[in-house]
């Protein structure tokens, strides 16, 4: 009975895409780096290439028609991850210009064979290949000559146990190609102008004998190179307080009325209408947790925590004690959200984590992120919860008082907490009330208090008498002197 053939795995030193690949790229495999043009392409096989090789380990870079090498190299060391002191030590240029604009597939196959046994490389890129094949003069034998190009192809780098890539500019995946079937490898780059952002997103369309990761994910290209966000495939807990033990949500009688607290490791959606104090009991929820030694992130979508009048929240910002995830981006996606706080939460070794708010969260989304908003937020509540850390999400709800409702997303069943806030009109004046509607395996009021909000932060009142107000219903207004009447 013969052993399995082991497959080394190489690290391709692009965040996320390991992940994606479901554990690396294997070795020697043969793979296709393919998408419209401008879609990076190029910048990938770079930072790649340059993870990878090494004087042990050397690679080659073919260019055809695409760009001169020295115009290509103009733009990608502008990268970090560009190393000149690896040109012509570890990673060589080779310029098949000339052979390709021959027309002849066969001479261009001669020069790669050439090259490759002269310096035996380990890893070998060709870009881009497709002007290889649109430069050929095939006499209407074009399919036939680019299939026998790519077996021999194929059989020359595993001969030579090379990991090859070929790059080339394709607009559709449906095209019966030869390229598509000898490929291992099919790695799909897709752009997508939606209003005014430009989207990205990769798909692993084929990898052999690795369980990649189906589907569409997001990938940004920045100085650093690409980065690609995919979901969190295992979460580890991080080390935290015993477990039944409660986090202070910093307002005095709020923490009676959950019964002790805010469980650790819980989320909690904070809903209420615009003005009702939320922001405020986010930022109240944080100070308990940085008076008690503990670190804290706040993921921040509407004004900037650096500009908040707490003066705790702005000391703890500048010595480090509370992370800020802030974003901009016009094509920004969940995944990328969830990695951003992931890294803060891991780099703190944070216990709380605030998201203000889920309104200004979605729409921070880029325009394509947007329909899948409620199942993206599940995976990011069951991200962070999974790292022990204690979650509270601010909800915007409409200005109506008739109807009771705690998001606008339909996403309080993923919660293990909700508190509501609402207005109730009362002899002609607006009040605010507040209830804790849930609190997962915890004995919780349920009375309807009342709250007010002064320099000190929120104050919270009495229970409303039964002539005073309904959580849900129509308020009640009580005339002087006279009986509650329906209002």
């Amino acid at each position: 009975m013969t052993s399995k053939v082991t497959i080394n795995r190489l690290s391709t030193g692009v965040p996320g895409l390991d992940d994606l690949l479901g554990g690396g790229l294997p070795e020697f495999s043969f793979n296709l780096i393919a998408g419209q043009p401008g879609c990076g392409k190029t910048t990938l096989a770079h930072q790649i290439m340059f993870a990878l090789a090494t004087e042990e380990r050397p690679a080659l870079y073919f260019t055809v028609l695409g760009e001169p090498p020295l115009k290509m190299l103009r733009y990608q060391q502008q990268f970090s991850f560009f190393d000149p002191a690896a040109i012509n030590r570890s990673v060589r240029f080779i310029n098949l210009c000339e052979e390709a604009m021959a027309g002849d597939l066969e001479h261009v196959l001669a020069r790669i064979a050439q090259e490759v046994a002269a310096h035996e490389p380990s890893l070998v890129f060709v870009d881009s290949f497709r002007s290889v094949v649109l430069a050929t003069d095939a006499g209407g034998q074009a399919h036939n000559q680019l299939q026998r190009f790519m077996q021999q192809l194929g059989m020359l780098m595993t001969s030579w146990q090379a990991t090859t890539f070929l790059i080339g500019e394709y607009f559709t995946d449906t095209d019966a190609n030869p390229v598509f079937t000898v490929a291992d490898g099919l790695i799909w780059m897709r752009q997508s102008v939606q209003r005014n952002a430009m989207v990205r997103k990769m798909e692993i369309m084929k990898m052999r004998g690795q369980p990649s990761l189906p589907g569409l994910h997001s990938f940004r290209i920045s100085g650093n190179g690409l980065q690609i966000f995919v979901p969190a495939l295992e979460t580890p807990t991080l080390p935290g307080a015993p477990t039944g033990s409660r986090a202070s949500m910093g307002v005095p009688g709020l923490d009676e009325m959950m019964d002790g607290g805010l469980p650790r490791g819980y989320s909690l959606l904070l809903a209420g209408p615009s003005g009702s104090g939320k922001s405020i009991l986010a930022a109240a929820f944080l100070n308990a947790g940085l008076l008690n030694g503990e670190t804290a992130v706040i993921a921040a979508f509407e004004r900037r925590p650096r500009r908040v009048r707490d003066q705790t929240l702005a000391k703890a910002i500048e010595d480090g004690r509370l992370g800020v995830v802030e974003s901009h981006a016009p094509d920004l996606s969940i995944d990328e959200v969830t990695q951003l706080l992931s890294a803060e939460i891991r780099r703190l070794d944070a216990r709380r984590v605030v998201i203000d708010s889920l309104s200004g969260f979605e729409l921070a989304l880029g325009p394509s992120f947007k329909d899948d908003f409620r199942e993206s937020l599940l995976r990011l509540v069951t991200s962070l919860t999974a790292m022990g850390v204690t979650v509270l999400m601010t909800s915007e709800l409409e200005d109506r008082y008739t109807d009771l409702r705690f998001s606008p997303y339909g996403t309080a069943f993923m919660t293990d907490a909700i508190i509501v806030q609402r207005y109730i009109e009362v002899d002609s004046r607006l009040r605010r009330v507040l209830a804790v509607v849930k609190v997962r395996d915890s004995a919780h009021s349920d009375q309807l208090r009342e709250y007010s909000i002064d320099d000190d932060g929120i104050r919270i009142g009495a229970m409303l008498a039964a002539h005073e107000g309904l959580l849900g219903g129509r308020p009640t207004t009580r005339p002087p002197g006279g009986p509650a009447r329906e209002g």
